[in-house]
């Protein structure tokens, strides 16, 4: 392929990335709008035209699954040598590289849990601790590392901007905690994840040759998802940049989701500022998406203009139009799952492949009632964030038939026709078992194998030879370093976070509750907000099905004591657009259709009932609720006694904001 034809497959916004080679470059882009797509073309653009050397670049990203996927698309454009690592891979295998030149010896064992470790901290510091508070201590340490904040510093630094020290600890206690946990690691000789880029940081500030010779190696970054970057992965890039400015970073400040481990935005909102000259495109082409799933994604996140948050990206739809999204309020819990599960066997039937299908919450112990549900139903399921693919036994056991079959294949034979025979003997077979459990879950990791086995031999290696089992081999040893696991057959059951980055033809949003989303941890603007993100990423994940709903009580039988998400409130449907959500769907509308002068009503007062919750701090349907705001707006109060007998007002709300609404009722009315 000719460096012209790459740019030939890019619109001009692509293009624009893909040809600003040299200086800072940073990308805003939206979601589904062709990011990696951008970027990888840029890099091979790079190399076709002899601008850069393919081991004179590193692409930096922050999930394996993400390394691995960026690889293979530069494997396809014909781009090999180019290092794609996450932050740590690349970290790690440089601080292997100097160790011995440096210190001598080879470098430390990392601690993969710190649980351990914590608890002796813990113990020595005086603090009573159990399971969870450990795990909370632990996240908070990793928390203060990667932000670049030192034990001295911890009291100082939680106290400014407002932090909750997890399980109630004296900030000080931590402290000393943070100190003693180092102090355990230096005992037992080891290290932790977040020592690998302090360390490396470090030997490249304080051994000049090491940085020329990592510099002369790398002179060209490449940051995805650069919203995510936290303070010490920016001071490593700044170590590895040296004072240059070859950097092309990609991101998008409405995807902010991780704010909690540290990640910031703050790097790439002012990118522009901190390298002058910096070429600036957007992506807003929505090439993911339904213009009805691009529409509400956009309303959702338009929202955050009013906490003070960057102005977002304002996709556009490039596809056709879909079929509506869909909204349903539940009993209960259970109900919703099986309401879902029930949704989802309709568009089986209909032609989509379950592993196009995502139910997706706010958290991972919300996942149950769905496994049961779909289990019942007979549909295969997947848990994104349980056991790893490449960790599995019958896996592990597939992966050595297979390199031993590599040895043995028939030359002559077809690649995938070797794999079937291979795997027949691990449980695979042309029809899956009738029955749920361990044997189809076994089948359906290994169909995942032979579909990958078909993928690869429909696309011929770079030589144009016919793909082998070898190269099956190789392409599986490569997915494993890079967790990047082939496609099981199966719908998939993840929280929120771990869609990120993931896309499905439909997606089914659930326990979109106030307390669930946002969640009732979330207690300052900032949370609310990055909990406002979240359903962004949520809605952004489904290319043409999506529903949303919630469940009005937990139990069966129990009080309906939830609301709907207050992310949700102004956007419930109304009559027109009810998808069988029953009385809960019709009482969230905001106004009637029929009557103009109430619908204008109905939105003057939720604007005002947002500003006064924002104001207060107070969860806007703990103001008023979208059915009393209906039922205010239908009824247009004149006086307090008027308001006092519309349903849905108490006397608390009529003594301590009922002239306010009524203000807002009668300064409209006159108006219209």
């Amino acid at each position: 392929m000719s460096a012209d034809a790459l740019l030939d497959a890019l619109d001009p916004e692509q293009r624009a990335v893909a040809t600003a080679l040299r200086g800072p470059v940073c990308v805003l882009a939206g979601a589904g709008t062709g990011k990696t797509r951008a970027i990888t073309h840029r890099i091979a653009y790079g190399i076709r035209t002899g601008v850069y050397r393919p081991g004179s670049v590193l692409a930096v990203t922050f999930t394996a699954r993400a390394a691995g996927e960026m690889r293979t698309r530069l494997r396809g454009l014909g781009a090999t040598g180019v290092q794609a690592r996450t932050f740590h891979a690349a970290a790690l295998r440089q601080l292997g590289f100097f160790w011995p030149k440096v210190v001598g010896g080879a470098a430390p064992r990392i601690v993969e849990q710190k649980a351990q470790v914590v608890a002796e901290a813990a113990r020595r510091v005086g603090l009573s601790v159990d399971r969870v508070s450990v795990r909370d201590l632990a996240s908070e340490i990793e928390w203060a590392k990667v932000s670049l904040v030192t034990a001295d510093d911890y009291v100082r630094a939680v106290t400014a901007i407002e932090r909750s020290v997890p399980s109630g600890e004296d900030p000080q206690a931590v402290a000393r905690l943070m100190t003693a946990y180092e102090q355990v690691k230096l005992e037992r000789g080891v290290i932790d994840f977040e020592d690998v880029l302090l360390l490396l940081a470090a030997m490249l500030v304080e051994r000049r040759d090491i940085a020329d010779e990592v510099r002369d190696q790398y002179r060209y970054f490449v940051v995805d998802e650069y919203q995510d970057v936290s303070p010490l992965q920016q001071y490593l890039l700044d170590q590895w940049l040296g004072g240059r400015h070859e950097l092309c970073v990609v991101g998008d400040p409405s995807q902010t989701i991780y704010s909690f481990a540290g990640a910031t935005p703050y790097h790439l909102t002012t990118f522009p500022q901190t390298h002058p000259g910096t070429t600036l495109v957007r992506l807003v082409r929505d090439y993911r998406s339904t213009p009805q799933v691009v529409n509400l994604a956009n309303h959702v996140i338009d929202a955050s203009r009013r906490v003070g948050g960057p102005a977002p990206l304002e996709l556009r739809a490039q596809r056709p139009d879909g079929p509506e999204v869909r909204y349903a309020a539940f009993d209960d819990d259970d109900a919703e799952a099986t309401g879902i599960a029930q949704a989802v066997a309709r568009l089986v039937r209909s032609g989509v492949r379950p592993s196009e299908i995502a139910i997706l919450y706010r958290t991972n112990a919300q996942s149950e009632a769905f496994e049961e549900a779909l289990a019942s139903a007979g549909i295969a399921y997947q848990v994104r964030g349980g056991e790893r693919f490449f960790a599995r036994r019958d896996v592990r056991d597939a992966l050595v038939l297979l390199r031993g079959g590599a040895r043995a294949a028939d030359p002559q034979a077809a690649m995938p026709d070797s794999v079937r025979d291979i795997l027949r003997n691990v449980g695979w077979a042309e029809q899956p078992p009738a029955a749920r459990g361990a044997a189809r879950e076994r089948w359906d990791a290994m169909q995942a194998l032979v579909t990958l086995a078909d993928e690869l031999a429909a696309a011929p290696v770079a030589s144009g030879r016919a793909a082998t089992v070898s190269d099956l081999v190789a392409e599986l040893d490569e997915r494993a370093a890079a967790q990047h696991a082939p496609t099981v057959e199966g719908v998939t059951l993840a929280s929120l976070h771990a869609a990120k980055g993931l896309e499905w033809d439909a997606v089914f949003l659930a326990g979109l509750s106030d307390g669930l989303l946002p969640t009732a941890l979330a207690d300052t603007d900032a949370m609310v907000a990055e909990e406002r993100r979240l359903l962004y990423v949520g809605i952004t994940r489904a290319r043409e099905h999506l529903q949303l709903s919630y469940a009005r009580a937990r139990m069966p039988g129990s009080r309906p004591t939830r609301s709907m998400s207050r992310f949700l409130v102004d956007l419930w449907p109304d009559g027109r657009g009810r998808t069988g959500a029953g009385r809960a769907a019709r009482a969230a509308t905001t106004a009637d259709d029929a009557d103009p002068v109430t619908r204008e009503t109905a939105a003057r007062l939720t604007r005002w009932r947002d500003d006064y919750a924002h104001a207060t701090g107070v969860p806007a349907v703990r103001v008023l609720t979208a059915a009393t705001i209906a039922e205010v707006a239908r009824r247009r109060p004149a006086s307090r006694e008027e308001l006092g007998q519309v349903r849905g007002i108490g006397a608390v709300t009529l003594a301590t904001i009922g002239d306010e609404i009524v203000d807002v009722v009668v300064q409209g009315s006159a108006r219209a």
